[in-house]
């Protein structure tokens, strides 16, 4: 996941600070040095390092430390709020037009992803109950519109196209009179990219722009490629006034520079990041939990996001019922498992909590393998198997294990784990009863 090796370094710089009672100007500036290298070594830019290190520095040393914070939270509180800044302060929403639909133009180079990113959001806005059209203006790229017109049936979103010997111009201007008659919310244009910067890509979205006025050009920058990124950014600014980027494949990129960097140097937001391969892996950006995050402070309100998407309200209240009741089956095991899937790997669940050193987490072993075969285990047992386990006997097992792919171990493990899991959860509904009752009685209540 970005920032790993930031994330891990400028924790060990903010330790040794902790152990000073008092900050000299010294013990800043040595910080400071420890911090820049950290985030060159993470891909940011170097300008943008050298602004952001001297902001820091001037702050730090300049003004009184509160109360309530010891020396290195005061320095830590600073490098949170320069990083904020850095990034774009708040939450940059997408540009709407007063009549729809609202035009979106993706722009960016061969390879960074740009159609994969027109699906991502075209679910993004039907998941928030608007009604996208996808068009395809590349007509240059090799099986660029077939590419749209599979990701469009996926995600059961119309792709408007007229081939690849049409003018992109054309095309672009058809596909929004399509999306009116269609009554469509949003356009969202993918146009060609090329393996590098030139003329004649720049003219001909160029042209694309003046002939259809879009509310947003969106710039898809592949964040793996550091600091080429932020001279894409800047070049594509400069030709077209981008007003925003979104940063794909992030979740592959351990230094992250990019995230940072773009909207320092182009003075454009990131409006959206790609955080995966699904077509649900796309996150909005927002600069002060992408600054926890980097800080190893975790991000406890996109992970509440996470669970609110995928986790579904009656049958969690459902769970709940059943575990206070001691009914809790390998069914309702095996679909809380499922909904905890929809959520993402667990490693980076974990990165979100705070007080989680996310740096330590490389040590820890989360087999999602472990929860595959789990998993079939379960859809290998017949319907009665799972609401009474207590019936399955050695030639059941057998079968379970053969039908899985598994061992008899790994059915044995799965059951006793499961009962003392029954177990807990008994004691602990019998202790909220008793509270309820009153029989539990703490002194420190009085």
């Amino acid at each position: 996941m970005a920032f790993e090796g930031l994330t891990s370094k400028l924790q060990q710089t903010f330790k040794k600070l902790k152990n000073k009672g008092k900050l000299t100007e010294k013990d800043v500036k040595d910080a400071m040095r420890e911090v820049k290298l950290a985030m060159l070594e993470a891909d940011v830019n170097y300008k943008v390092v050298k602004d952001f290190v001297n902001s820091v520095s001037e702050r730090a040393v300049g003004q009184e430390v509160m109360e309530s914070l010891t020396p290195a939270q005061h320095v830590i509180k600073i490098v949170n709020e320069e990083l904020i800044n850095l990034m774009g302060k708040n939450e940059s929403k997408l540009n709407i037009s007063p009549v729809p639909p609202t035009v979106i133009m993706f722009v960016g180079l061969q390879g960074a992803g740009k159609t994969t990113m027109a699906g991502k959001l075209a679910l993004y806005l039907k998941k928030h109950s608007k009604k996208p059209m996808l068009v395809a203006a590349d007509v240059y790229r090799p099986a660029a519109i077939k590419q749209l017109q599979v990701l469009g049936s996926q995600i059961d979103v119309p792709v408007f196209s007229l081939g690849d010997k049409i003018n992109p111009v054309d095309i672009a201007k058809a596909g929004i009179e399509n999306a009116k008659k269609s009554g469509c919310d949003y356009v969202i244009i993918d146009t060609a990219g090329r393996l590098h910067i030139d003329e004649e890509l720049m003219n001909e979205l160029i042209n694309i722009k003046n002939s259809v006025t879009p509310n947003e050009i969106l710039l898809v920058i592949d964040a793996m490629t550091g600091q080429d990124a932020v001279n894409v950014a800047e070049q594509f600014n400069n030709s077209l006034d981008i007003t925003g980027a979104i940063l794909t494949k992030l979740d592959g990129d351990t230094r992250g520079g990019a995230a940072i960097s773009v909207k320092a140097v182009t003075g454009k937001p990131i409006k959206f990041v790609g955080i995966g391969e699904k077509l649900t892996d796309i996150e909005v950006f927002y600069p002060d939990r992408m600054a926890s995050r980097i800080l190893g402070m975790g991000d406890i309100l996109s992970l509440i996001e996470k669970a609110q998407e995928a986790i579904d309200e009656k049958k969690a209240m459902d769970l709940q019922s059943k575990l206070m009741h001691q009914q809790f089956t390998l069914e309702d095991f095996l679909e809380q498992m499922q909904q905890m899937k929809k959520m993402g790997p667990m490693k980076d669940l974990l990165k979100m909590i705070p007080g989680i050193d996310s740096s330590k987490l490389g040590d820890i072993d989360i087999d999602e393998k472990e929860l595959a075969h789990t998993e079939a285990i379960i859809k290998s047992m017949t319907k009665q198997e799972r609401q009474n386990p207590s019936i399955i006997n050695s030639s059941r097992k057998r079968r379970i294990a053969a039908g899985s792919g598994t061992s008899i171990q790994e059915v044995n493990k799965l059951l006793t784990g499961f009962e003392q899991s029954k177990k807990m959860m008994k004691q602990f509904a019998d202790m909220q009863k008793n509270m309820k009752k009153g029989k539990i009685k703490f002194p420190f209540f009085k």
